[in-house]
């Protein structure tokens, strides 16, 4: 299934790093950034996150909340949250059922073979909920300033 703009963002209810937990319920009225990466602690996944921290000042003054998403433990979310000072949450998706939900658990190549994971998107989604913007495949360097951009318009 592939969402995009114009779809109602799918809901979810699931827990965040320092043993607390977020709903979509819980966003709406608030424009939301909600990007999936592969892995935390990963060099291309260090690096978005580290970037989306960094313009997390920008994305609050464009009226946004960042929220990040992988399959990763709530105990992995809070020693990368530490490590790397993140400003914002992180969703820890184990079972795949919101990675399921936007289309981002899809199969992926390395060196041949094939395998399931985490396609690095980003979602942009609006004060009642709708996604306005998707940018998926993400190349990490740029990323964060299109988003911001696109935010900044919304």
């Amino acid at each position: 299934m592939t969402i995009g703009p114009g779809d109602q963002a799918p809901d979810f209810d699931l827990p965040t790093d320092g043993g607390g937990t977020l709903a979509g319920k819980d966003l709406k009225g608030k424009k939301l950034v909600l990007y999936f990466y592969p892995k935390d602690m990963t060099s291309g996944c260090t690096k978005e996150s580290i970037a989306f921290a960094e313009a997390s000042t920008d994305f609050e003054r464009a009226g946004a909340t960042i929220v990040g998403v992988s399959k990763d433990s709530v105990a992995r979310h809070d020693k990368f949250k530490a490590k790397h000072d993140l400003p914002f949450a992180l969703i820890s998706d184990t079972e795949g059922t919101l990675c399921e939900a936007y289309g981002v658990w899809v199969e992926k190549k390395l060196y041949g073979r094939a395998y399931m994971g985490i396609e690095r998107a980003t979602f942009l989604i609006d004060e009642k909920g709708v996604i306005r913007e998707t940018w998926r495949k993400v190349k990490v360097n740029g990323h964060v300033e299109a988003v911001l951009e696109a935010t900044r318009k919304l």
